[in-house]
């Protein structure tokens, strides 16, 4: 694993071949991180992405869709997040204060498979045709609750398959 700072290009980052890359959070309004935007854009079209949130923002920015700054942002523990396609309530926590306006994404792209119990705020999307996960809130298995660990798992056996191998599933603290 390799960890490059923001404002590498996505050329250097794809010269190194990577399986698969992750965006990871980060701080503020993402519309003017034009730079950002722009890599997410080119590591979409090229290897399996998953964003978290400002991550996930970018994503969203990346394939045309805007960004809203929320009148009270998702900030702590136990933010309720409810997975459409099965009915599973996870326990998250959050720290954003802008989302991804789910009606300005590309009719039909995205599959958008999370909303906030609170608000009813895109959560998740994944990519009808690519290999391109991502959440707004933080899936980072612990501490805290384990619920959300689809998102690395679905990631894991994207970049599996290019690799073409199965990947299996990586126990984080001991649990599976």
């Amino acid at each position: 694993m390799r960890v490059v700072p923001a404002r590498t290009p996505a050329a250097d980052v794809l010269a190194m071949k990577p399986d698969g890359v992750f965006l990871s959070n980060g701080p503020g309004d993402p519309e003017p991180l034009d730079f950002a935007i722009q890599s997410a854009r080119e590591v979409c079209a090229k290897v399996p992405v998953l964003g978290i949130c400002l991550g996930h923002q970018l994503i969203g920015l990346a394939f045309g869709a805007k960004t809203v700054k929320l009148k009270f942002g998702h900030r702590g523990a136990n933010h309720p997040v409810i997975d459409r396609r099965n009915g599973v309530v996870e326990v998250t926590s959050q720290n954003h204060g802008f989302m991804v306006d789910a009606a300005t994404l590309p009719d039909g792209e995205f599959e958008l498979t999370h909303f906030s119990g609170n608000d009813g705020t895109l959560e998740g999307m994944v990519h009808r045709s690519l290999p391109i996960f991502s959440c707004q809130y933080h899936p980072e298995s612990a501490p805290g609750p384990h619920d959300s660990r689809v998102w690395f798992r679905a990631f894991s056996e994207a970049v599996g398959k290019r690799r073409g191998k199965k990947v299996q599933p990586v126990a984080v603290g001991g649990l599976a």
